[in-house]
């Protein structure tokens, strides 16, 4: 990057309170606590575009890649599947109240929170549940976990259609249990689509589940009610289970739709199929601990019960706040999800205009950009420098290289396993100024090569 470059970025990171420091992290609370009030509705607004920084608050995607990176080289972090935006006000109220209270000792689950769950479902979706099939979970990989404990035995075998989600791959592993990679079919438009034959071609006696993302991460594939039917039909027919995780629900872009798997018209479908969902990515409550699965089918929530070894493992400041979530944030919620919806959109158009060796198309669902990089890894001699070192791939050598040149932490693709080769993952899940500093920075990095 040319000095003027640094030298611009650097007076705008001044502005925005995130400065670097030589040598060391700066804590930024404080400065999270002056950008606070432009939260605050105005008008019926929220004000999604001030930068609220993370900077000194122990935060994976920002802190961590700091400590690994120097703060030097990250002035935008975009890896970890989380959001930058200050929570719903609605919910800091309801924490404060419960703070108020100054005692934290053993919680039973309130019979409001199960039914602000029900509500959620069927106002926004309706989907209809019913509050004694919901089991609470720390967590959707605990109650994905507990899942395959009790029906795949060590050694036998879990379907993914990837790229998939890399957490998926420790969850299995957990258990004892092998992947079983099934790629999805990638069109000429560079859509993604499930190939069914390759699926089924898959499933011998040894497989017992399948793990669904929808919207799936990290392509975006907001995935079809005929092609939820189509895999319904394949599994249930060959006995295996479906572990349906719609935890990016809440984010899908205009023009799509999201199908809960537990409203396809077959019965026998949905009574094969567990769902796991949580407001920890929709209300950035990831470290509240708090999620939930649900199914019609009452001998598999026995099976989970017991041989799954589930416990519904509680957070008092969780439950708290996702049933504020749930019962009041609609409002803030729409607003982010059209605001997600504009920086996709910025996203693609900025690639497209901008970015040499560097594609993507506007995904269905999540806040999440998948980037085709495989043009970029050739312009910086990423093969031949990971084939040197004989431990990396091309996408982890690509991504320190954006590191170093572009200032910007994204995911290496080769991380979600068979297709992910050739594409990285980022979060655009923050202010548009960041996002737009970001793809400004990659655009001068890969012109300079």
């Amino acid at each position: 990057m040319s000095q003027r470059g640094r030298l611009d970025r650097r007076s705008f990171l001044t502005r925005a309170g995130l400065a670097a420091v030589a040598g060391a992290v700066s804590p930024t609370v404080a400065a999270g606590a002056r950008v606070a009030r432009a939260m605050q509705p105005s008008g019926g607004r929220y004000d999604f575009d001030t930068i609220y920084s993370r900077i000194g608050t122990d935060s994976s995607k920002w802190d961590a890649q700091i400590a690994k990176y120097g703060r030097a080289h990250v002035e935008v972090g975009m890896g970890t599947a989380d959001q930058d935006f200050q929570i719903a006000p609605a919910i800091t109220r309801a924490l404060r109240v419960r703070v108020a209270h100054e005692n934290y000792g053993y919680l039973t689950i309130p019979a409001s929170y199960k039914e602000s769950i029900v509500d959620w479902n069927r106002r926004r979706y309706g989907l209809e549940i019913a509050p004694e099939s919901i089991m609470h979970s720390a967590g959707v990989h605990e109650g994905i976990i507990s899942t395959l404990r009790a029906f795949c035995p060590p050694g036998s075998k879990v379907l993914l259609q990837t790229p998939a989600y890399d957490g998926f791959y420790t969850d299995i592993r957990v258990v004892g249990a092998a992947v079983e990679e099934s790629p999805l079919r990638r069109a000429e438009d560079g859509r993604y689509h499930m190939d069914f034959e390759d699926l089924e071609r898959r499933i011998d006696h040894d497989t017992h589940a399948v793990i669904l993302c929808n919207p799936h991460n990290p392509t975006g594939n907001v995935w079809s009610r005929a092609d939820l039917m189509t895999l319904g039909e394949i599994c249930t027919r060959r006995r295996v289970v479906v572990l349906a995780d719609e935890i990016h629900c809440d984010f899908v872009t205009r023009g799509n739709h999201y199908t809960p798997y537990a409203t396809l018209d077959d019965e026998a479908i949905v009574r094969n199929s567990i769902t796991y969902k949580s407001v920890s990515k929709s209300f950035n409550l990831s470290m509240m601990k708090c999620a939930y699965l649900f199914s019609t089918n009452p001998d598999h929530l026995v099976r989970i019960r017991g041989a799954g070894q589930h416990r519904e493992e509680m957070n008092t400041l969780g439950i708290i706040a996702a049933e504020a979530a749930s019962t009041a944030c609609d409002d803030w919620l729409d607003q982010l999800v059209d605001y997600i919806d504009g920086t996709q959109t910025l996203v693609e158009s900025f690639v497209r205009a901008r970015i040499p060796g560097v594609r993507t198309l506007k995904p269905e669902g999540t806040y999440l950009a998948w980037l085709d990089v495989t043009e970029a890894l050739e312009r910086v001699g990423a093969a031949q420098t990971a084939a040197a070192s004989g431990a990396e791939t091309a996408e982890t050598v690509f991504q320190r290289y954006l590191v170093d040149h572009a200032n910007i932490h994204i995911n290496a693709g080769s991380s979600y396993g068979l297709g992910g080769g050739g594409h990285m993952r980022m979060n655009i899940a923050t202010s548009r100024q960041l996002v737009e500093l970001a793809l400004t920075n990659m655009a001068e990095a890969l012109s300079a090569v």
